[in-house]
């Protein structure tokens, strides 16, 4: 069975936070964040918008594209570290307010790398006969979890998400291969801590990501037998642009074939991908037919990829 992606979707608060408007929140300057970081601005959800609420929206579009509905989905995976509460699951949550009355629900906790883990999940599940249809979403406020006496991180981060619907696709479509991997010993370099807030050693997180991704990224490839070169779109965990063009770099893909998104949404943790991805989708940057690949790296330290034969 050929197994891929039939629809997606993405949501974004409509709260605007520019870089000027951090100037006026921390010690920081819109040149130090731009060059540093590739971000101009980001979103921010409202205090009654929470993570579930932005699946929920994200979720919806990629049923309607994926003509799928709510009680044909079978499972429900939320890729986050940010749930509304540490329990009913967000994915719990979305199932019954989407009326998706047949699915189970879980979350997956993989931080930035949570949604290729989720999808990679769905896959299995659905290739294996067990479900037909499942909706994955990869969604965070990380504005509740920014420490503001941290100016080198608290600049990096926006909220949103994103969603597609995994099912069964035609012959030779679909997820070709996958990679998922961990570091345990890295977890000490961008965690939680015990006050809720993020903290990261930039130096080691950079080190290991400009190594991590390109390197997942021709594993994929490799597996099935193409070369680097035949990658046709990157979508990148959106963490730092300093970052995906240095594994852009690494691979020889040139710029219009990467997906950035970081500009405008800034690191939107397990909503990165997927947001990029249904963005490109909607734009038209992504083709039937296109050798897609999906990498991404987060807290853990976990990082994943999945090389994707675009169509149904």
């Amino acid at each position: 069975m050929n197994v891929g992606i039939l629809g997606t979707g993405h949501y974004v608060p409509t709260k605007l936070v520019t870089n000027k408007d951090m100037e006026k929140l921390v010690d920081t300057t819109d040149e130090w964040i731009r060059t540093r970081t590739g971000i101009e601005e980001r979103r921010f959800a409202e205090d009654d918008i929470d993570t579930s609420d932005m699946s929920y929206h994200a979720a919806l579009g990629a049923l309607e594209e994926a003509n799928v509905s709510p009680e044909e989905i079978d499972l429900i995976l939320v890729a986050t570290v940010t749930p509304d509460t540490p329990f009913p699951s967000v994915a719990c949550k979305i199932q019954d307010r989407l009326g998706a009355t047949n699915a189970a629900a879980l979350d997956v906790g993989a931080a930035c790398a949570g949604f290729i883990y989720g999808l990679v999940t769905a896959e299995q599940f659905v290739k294996a006969g067990a479900y037909k249809k499942v909706l994955v979403v990869g969604a965070d406020k990380l504005s509740k979890i920014i420490n503001w006496e941290d100016r080198s991180t608290c600049v990096l981060l926006g909220d949103g998400a994103g969603a597609v619907v995994v099912g069964e696709v035609g012959e030779g479509k679909g997820m070709l291969s996958f990679e998922l991997g961990s570091k345990g010993a890295g977890g000490k370099d961008l965690f939680q801590n015990k006050e809720g807030y993020m903290e990261m050693n930039g130096r080691e997180v950079f080190k290991f990501a400009v190594r991590q991704m390109p390197e997942s990224t021709v594993n994929v490839v490799e597996k099935i037998g193409l070369d680097k070169q035949d990658v046709d779109y990157l979508v990148p965990h959106q963490a730092n642009i300093r970052i995906m063009d240095a594994a852009r770099e690494r691979l020889g893909i040139s710029p219009e074939k990467m997906a950035t998104t970081i500009t405008k949404y800034g690191n939107n943790s397990s909503a990165s991908i997927p947001m990029a991805l249904s963005e490109s989708v909607k734009n038209g940057k992504i083709k039937d037919n296109d050798l897609v690949v999906l990498v991404g790296f987060g807290g853990g330290l976990a990082w994943g990829s999945t090389a994707i034969r675009w169509g149904v």
